[in-house]
Order: C-alpha cells, then structure tokens, then sequence
C-alpha cells in the first residue's frame, strides 16, 4: 500500500517537480495521520533502517582516494565552516523559541546538514553533476556525512549514562571502539579485500550480493563494538571505495537502498503528530528561513574566500538550501535515546517538506535567481575572482572503447598514443590493468554506466566484444544519440546489417585493422 500510493503520488508531484523525499513524506501523513491506515511495527522499522544502512554505504562508496584529492580544501572548509556557523545561528535562534539546552542543541545540529540525495538528483537531472559546483556541492555534503558519523559516535557512547564522568567514558569508548574498527577496516581493504572482490568482479551479481554481505557483517560488527550500524555501513563502503569496481557497485545498490529509503521516508511521515506540530509552525517558519537563506549565504561567503568565482559560489550555496536526510536520521537517534521528545521529529517533518521543496525549485531554475541576483546588483560585495578551469575527468570529445580483449587493449594503447583522450570499459577488472588511458570498471548494459562515461559527449564509441545482442543495444544508442559507432564483428555476412543500424566502421578479427581504423579516425572520415 505505501509503495502504490508512493508510485501513484510521484507519477503526479513529477508534473510539478517535487522531489521524492517530499513525496514519501506526504505519503506518510496521508496514510499515518491522516487516514490511521498505516502504523509503525516492528518489521517496518526493520526496512526502514536498512535503507538508512544502504544509505551510508552508498555514502562511503562515493568515498575513493581520488575523489576526496579532487575535491580539495573547499570542502572541508566549506563543510566544516557551514556547520559550525549554522550551530551558532540556528542554536541561539531556537534557544530564544523556548527550547531546552538539550533539544537545542539536537536541533541547531540536524538543522546543519545538506541532502545528499536531493544534491545529487537534481543535479544529475540538469546535467550539471561533473560541474565545478557541482562537484563542490557533493564533496561538503561527503564532509557533512563525516561529521554525521562523528556524531553517531558521540550518540553511541552517551547511551543511557547518566552523570558527566559516566558520559565522557562512554565517548571515550565509542571513539577506541571507533579506532579500531577504522584500523581493523583499513587492513582488511589494504591486504584481504582486493583479492576475493577482484575474482567476484568478473560476475556483477556475485559482486553485487558480495558488497551487501560485506556492509551488513560491518553492521553487525559495529553493533557488537557498541556503534551504531550506520558507522558500520559508512566504513564498509569506504573500504570498497578505493577499488575499480566501486563504481558499478554505486549504481546496482543504488535502486535496492532506495526501495528501503521509501519506507523510511514514509514512516517519517506517518509518525507526524499534528497536535504538537501544529504548536511549532512559528519554529518551524523561522528555521526553514534560516536554512534556505543563511545557509546558501554562509556558503556565498566561504566559496568565494577560496577563490572561487561567484557563480560557482552562488550555485553551489542554492544547492546546499535544505535539511538532509541525515537531520531525520539524527534526530531519530536522539528520540531513540530517550535525549528529546519525539515532537521534536513532527518540526522536523515541516521543515523538511518546506526546505526540500523549496531548494528542489531553486536548484532547477538556479540560472534565473543569478540572473536576476546579478542584475539586482546583490552579488558585487562577493567580490570574487574568476572559476579555475573546471577540470572535468571526461571533458568530452573522448573515445570510448568497450571490451577490453586483445583488440579492445591494442585500440586503447594505439589511440592514446595518438594522442585521443581514451576511455576503456570493462566488467572484468583485471583486463583494466596497465592500460595508459583512463579506465572505468562496469557493465554497459546499464544506460547509467554509459551516463558515466561522459557518452553524450563523446567523440565516438567502439565495440571490441563479440556479443551480438549488446552491439545491436549500443548501436541503437549510438543512433539515437547521435554519435559514430565502431563494431567488432567475427561474421562477414552481418557487416550489412551492422551497416543498416549505423556503424561507422567494421573491425574484423581476420584482418590487422588497428592502424588503419586510428588514421582513418584522426582525418575525421568515421565522424
């Protein structure tokens, strides 16, 4: 029932573009609240935290060495810097609202965190993820997330002590345990897991059910050191982030953890108190204010002292505009603790459904509020200096290469020394070994891999497998985008065929094809 009022509801917000968090929200209160058809059980609350799980483990997959050196310093200051202004604002603000210390402080904390998963939609959806901002905007929230985890931390340790020195030594603990799981984890990525995971790479399902039993024995392990099981996620995905599959696993967890995170979503919704949020929509207003405004300001200021433009800064500070699904995550650790009322969660839903309504229309027509900002002059005390190129891994113009057998290995290494920027493809990680030009581990019958390489923008793309039904799928791809499309093919009978959907080009295994093919594609014959 929730799932079929989430699809119906979806099909209807999409006309407006709400996002789905709201959705599932809305959802909620229509068959919690609203209805009485929904309540909390025991097996519900099962699924609902394992899409928190899967959550953080997507999280720490986005985690790799080369993308934390990407981003750089901005993040961190920019993560850093907007909490703890945030804390400052949002916690003397909802101190003057009546609020206890402690309430006070769970709020101004939630209240500082940026979804990762409205960022990351709706700047996909625009095309705009690869971005110098973009790729801003999701590196503070991997910052925040790290911060979350911290927290959770803290959580873990505080339990149930009561008594200051009974407190600080259960965060003292939760940090040893923490430690030791980090070193436990590290060694276990650095000399056990390559191994194993490498061999079951070359199948995507076996990888794939692998990943998930990996993230849920962290679970349970982090569990058994007294942690929370989102730590135990978050460092299971860091630890298979740094390997050439991390990629592929991204994209084949990514649908099973959202199926989970509807459910939570929804229960979000259906654990709603009208009564008592009723009595907070003057807090309610306020923060969502404060969240849509400050914050975007707070990142205008901080984006710009790091010497970047103030278009970058403005886009990335609207995209940063609204609670995170890590605010409900927290808060409902802190209720779980017995530390805060669950009125608490019902603010928290208002100002979830404000926030992440409201940013979702300004990230969609950011464009327009810089236009409009800029020629209301409100940008010119920014005073910020011009973009540093934007460095984009795949900055198009590039060849794709897919299969990496002794034909698709030989195109790679010929064409990059020609000087072409190469992208090799394969599912087989091992066959992505010590190939000069760049290399992405996945399976291309998913249009998500393709989305990844950067294949709108490709110069064009090269089939070296003899699979036949997946060269006819990325020739009708390469057709209907637009884009020259190079086969392998062991049957001569099929080249008219192959010819008749849209190859440019027809490599047979018979012939010693390689040089001619790179000639032919520097003078631009085959584009």
């Amino acid at each position: 029932m929730m799932l079929i009022c989430a699809a119906v509801l979806a099909i209807l917000a999409s006309r407006i573009r709400m996002p789905g968090i709201v959705v599932y929200m809305v959802v909620g209160l229509i068959l919690g609240p609203l209805s009485g058809l929904v309540t909390e059980d025991k097996i519900l609350q099962l699924i609902s935290d394992s899409g928190v799980v899967l959550l953080l483990f997507l999280v720490g997959l986005e985690m790799s060495a080369g993308r934390i050196a990407d981003l750089g310093a901005v993040a961190l200051v920019g993560g850093i810097g907007q909490v703890v202004l945030t804390v400052f604002l949002s916690g003397s603000l909802t101190y003057l609202l009546g609020y206890s210390a402690v309430e006070t402080a769970y709020i101004a904390t939630a209240v500082t965190f940026s979804s990762t998963v409205v960022v990351v939609k709706l700047l996909d959806q625009k095309g705009e993820l690869d971005s110098l901002y973009g790729r801003i905007a999701v590196g503070i929230s991997l910052v925040q997330s790290i911060i979350v985890v911290i927290l959770l931390t803290v959580l873990s340790g505080m339990g149930t002590a009561s008594g200051a020195l009974a407190v600080l030594t259960g965060i003292g603990r939760s940090f040893l345990a923490l430690g030791f799981f980090a070193l436990l984890l590290y060694l276990c990525a650095r000399y056990v897991l390559p191994y194993p995971f490498t061999w079951a790479a070359r199948s995507s399902d076996t990888i794939f059910i692998w990943s998930l039993a990996w993230c849920f024995l962290m679970v349970v392990l982090a569990i058994r050191l007294g942690l929370s099981p989102e730590i135990g996620a978050f460092m299971a995905g860091i630890a298979l982030a740094q390997d050439g599959y991390a990629g592929d696993l991204r994209r084949r967890v990514h649908p099973v953890m959202t199926f989970f995170i509807v459910i939570f979503f929804v229960l979000l919704g259906a654990r709603m108190d009208f009564a008592a949020a009723e009595n907070q929509l003057l807090a309610a207003f306020l923060l969502s204010i404060l969240v849509l405004l400050t914050n975007s300001l707070i990142f205008f200021v901080l984006i710009t002292r790091m010497k970047y433009s103030e278009k970058t800064a403005f886009y990335a500070g609207v995209s940063m505009s609204q609670i995170s699904e890590f605010s409900f995550i927290f808060i409902a650790a802190g209720i779980s603790a017995g530390a805060i009322s669950a009125d608490i969660l019902s603010l928290f839903s208002l100002i979830g459904i404000v926030t992440i309504s409201v940013s979702a229309y300004m990230i969609v027509y950011s464009d327009s509020l810089y236009t409009f900002a800029q020629k209301k002059g409100l940008l010119r005390w920014l005073r910020a200096r011009e973009d540093p190129p934007d460095r984009h891994i795949l900055p198009g113009n590039h060849v794709i290469i897919i299969g990496m057998n002794t034909l698709g290995r030989e195109l790679a290494r010929e064409l990059h020394e020609r000087g072409e920027t190469v992208l090799a493809i394969d599912n087989d990680p091992h066959k992505l070994l010590d190939l000069p030009c760049q290399i992405m581990h996945g399976n291309i019958e998913y249009a998500s891999t393709l989305n990844e390489a950067g294949f709108a923008r490709a110069k064009i793309l090269v089939s070296a497998l003899q699979i036949e039904d997946t060269n006819n799928l990325l020739a009708f791809r390469c057709k209907d985008a637009g884009i020259p499309y190079v086969v392998h093919s062991r049957d001569p009978s099929m080249k008219d065929g192959l010819e008749k959907i849209g190859a440019a080009f027809i490599i047979s295994p018979k012939e010693s094809v390689v040089p001619t093919f790179a000639e032919r594609l520097a003078r631009g014959d085959l584009l």
